[in-house]
Protein backbone atom coordinates (compact mmCIF):
# COMPACT_ATOMS: atom_id res chain seq x y z
CA UNK A 1 0.00 0.00 0.00
CA UNK A 2 1.20 3.49 -0.86
CA UNK A 3 2.26 5.39 2.26
CA UNK A 4 3.39 8.82 1.11
CA UNK A 5 1.09 11.40 -0.44
CA UNK A 6 3.15 11.25 -3.61
CA UNK A 7 2.79 7.46 -3.84
CA UNK A 8 -0.97 7.66 -3.21
CA UNK A 9 -1.35 10.20 -6.00
CA UNK A 10 0.75 8.03 -8.32
CA UNK A 11 -1.50 5.05 -7.54
CA UNK A 12 -4.60 7.11 -8.40
CA UNK A 13 -3.03 8.30 -11.65
CA UNK A 14 -2.05 4.77 -12.61
CA UNK A 15 -5.60 3.49 -12.14
CA UNK A 16 -6.98 6.30 -14.28
CA UNK A 17 -4.38 5.86 -17.01
CA UNK A 18 -4.79 2.09 -17.04
CA UNK A 19 -8.53 2.44 -17.62
CA UNK A 20 -7.98 4.97 -20.40
CA UNK A 21 -5.35 2.83 -22.12
CA UNK A 22 -7.60 -0.24 -21.91
CA UNK A 23 -10.37 1.72 -23.58
CA UNK A 24 -8.03 2.83 -26.36
CA UNK A 25 -6.77 -0.74 -26.94
CA UNK A 26 -10.37 -1.94 -27.09
CA UNK A 27 -11.18 0.70 -29.70
CA UNK A 28 -8.26 -0.46 -31.88
CA UNK A 29 -9.43 -4.07 -31.63
CA UNK A 30 -12.95 -3.03 -32.64
CA UNK A 31 -11.70 -1.28 -35.77
CA UNK A 32 -9.57 -4.32 -36.65
CA UNK A 33 -12.53 -6.66 -36.12
CA UNK A 34 -14.66 -4.55 -38.47
CA UNK A 35 -12.13 -5.07 -41.25
CA UNK A 36 -11.81 -8.79 -40.49
CA UNK A 37 -15.58 -9.29 -40.53
CA UNK A 38 -15.85 -7.46 -43.86
CA UNK A 39 -13.12 -9.68 -45.29
CA UNK A 40 -14.87 -12.81 -44.00
CA UNK A 41 -18.09 -11.58 -45.62
CA UNK A 42 -16.06 -11.29 -48.84
CA UNK A 43 -17.11 -7.68 -49.30
CA UNK A 44 -14.22 -5.83 -50.92
CA UNK A 45 -15.90 -2.41 -50.74
CA UNK A 46 -16.79 -2.70 -47.03
CA UNK A 47 -13.35 -4.08 -46.23
CA UNK A 48 -11.50 -1.23 -47.96
CA UNK A 49 -13.76 1.33 -46.28
CA UNK A 50 -13.24 -0.24 -42.86
CA UNK A 51 -9.49 -0.47 -43.49
CA UNK A 52 -9.31 3.22 -44.43
CA UNK A 53 -10.97 4.08 -41.12
CA UNK A 54 -8.82 1.65 -39.11
CA UNK A 55 -5.38 2.74 -40.34
CA UNK A 56 -5.33 6.24 -38.77
CA UNK A 57 -6.62 4.82 -35.47
CA UNK A 58 -3.95 2.11 -35.44
CA UNK A 59 -1.23 4.65 -36.28
CA UNK A 60 -2.43 7.06 -33.60
CA UNK A 61 -2.36 4.38 -30.91
CA UNK A 62 1.13 3.35 -32.00
CA UNK A 63 2.31 6.97 -31.78
CA UNK A 64 0.85 7.28 -28.29
CA UNK A 65 2.50 4.04 -27.16
CA UNK A 66 -0.77 2.22 -26.52
CA UNK A 67 0.41 -0.51 -28.89
CA UNK A 68 3.91 -1.13 -30.20
CA UNK A 69 4.76 0.34 -33.61
CA UNK A 70 5.71 -3.09 -34.97
CA UNK A 71 2.38 -4.52 -33.83
CA UNK A 72 0.60 -1.68 -35.61
CA UNK A 73 2.60 -2.35 -38.78
CA UNK A 74 1.87 -6.08 -38.53
CA UNK A 75 -1.89 -5.49 -38.20
CA UNK A 76 -1.97 -3.07 -41.12
CA UNK A 77 0.07 -5.42 -43.29
CA UNK A 78 -2.06 -8.48 -42.57
CA UNK A 79 -5.33 -6.63 -43.03
CA UNK A 80 -4.15 -5.13 -46.32
CA UNK A 81 -2.96 -8.55 -47.48
CA UNK A 82 -6.37 -10.06 -46.72
CA UNK A 83 -8.15 -7.26 -48.60
CA UNK A 84 -5.89 -7.66 -51.64
CA UNK A 85 -6.60 -11.41 -51.63
CA UNK A 86 -10.32 -10.58 -51.93
CA UNK A 87 -9.74 -8.48 -55.03
CA UNK A 88 -7.56 -11.04 -56.77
Amino acid sequence: MANSAQARKRARQNVKRRAHNASQRSMVRTYIKRVVSAVEAKSYELATEAYAKAVPVIDRMADKGIIHKNKAARHKSRLNKAIKALKG
